[in-house]
């Protein structure tokens, strides 16, 4: 009867996309939008650009995850064909190449050589992948999947600055974006650390301080621009 035994680590691959997602686009679409305000730009343009920056972004982000995560892929699919060949030239070798692996790990090497055989005899493959190269079939892997998670989170993030360039006055709407974007910003710093049990207030700081730097930034550039450009 299982425990349930709970491991922060287990939530590591897709808790790190899934706050990388909505950070990238909350981030970079308000940075985006207060940029376009800095400039002058009319309301209609400033939800074009955030728009479009949604949707590039996205794009982008699924594109990347997707190339990143099919390269491993490939690569653990190699491995799997090497393994599986090697197993049915060199038998005996892969048997004794499993022993070790155990007996390293702390056996004595009659009880790894015997754990060794009941592995081998239940599933050859398997074993040789995940106690010899590290790939486990819950790990493995899953490009679209790991581009759609990506995209899905950049557009999560990547919402509320669009929505309020979107039904605010121009005049307010810097502000707004900018404090929005730093509230979200904590939460998601907070939640990320409670999650993987880290410091929670460390975690807000640290999302907070790089987004409002992002933003600044741009709202200076886009300011800039408009001062350089107007009549």
């Amino acid at each position: 009867m299982s425990h349930g035994e709970f491991h922060r680590s287990q939530r590591g691959g897709w808790l790190r996309a899934g706050v990388l997602g909505a950070n990238d686009g909350l981030i970079s679409t308000s940075s985006l939008v207060v940029a376009m305000v800095g400039a002058g730009a009319v309301t209609q343009t400033i939800l074009v650009a955030g728009l479009s920056g949604l949707i590039a972004g996205a794009l982008s982000m699924a594109a990347g995850e997707y190339v990143s995560v099919s390269s491993q892929a490939d690569a653990e699919n190699a491995d799997e064909e090497k393994e599986r060949g090697e197993l049915l030239n060199q038998p005996d070798a892969e048997l004794l190449e499993l022993t070790t692996i155990y007996e390293k790990r702390g056996l004595t090497r009659r009880l790894a050589e015997e754990v060794a055989r009941e592995l081998t005899a239940h599933d050859a493959l398997s074993a040789h992948l995940r106690d010899e190269l590290g790939i486990h079939d819950v790990l493995k892997a899953r490009p679209l999947q790991a581009a759609g998670a990506s995209a899905i989170s950049f557009v999560v993030g990547a919402l509320p600055p669009v929505l309020l360039a979107a039904t605010l006055a121009h005049s307010n709407l810097a502000g707004v974006v900018v404090v929005t974007t730093l509230c979200v910003l904590a939460a998601l710093g907070a939640v990320a650390a409670r999650l993987g049990g880290a410091s929670q207030l460390r975690g807000a700081l640290r999302v907070v301080v790089w987004g409002a730097i992002a933003m600044a930034a741009t709202y200076a550039i886009g300011a800039w621009f408009g001062v350089l450009t107007a009549p």
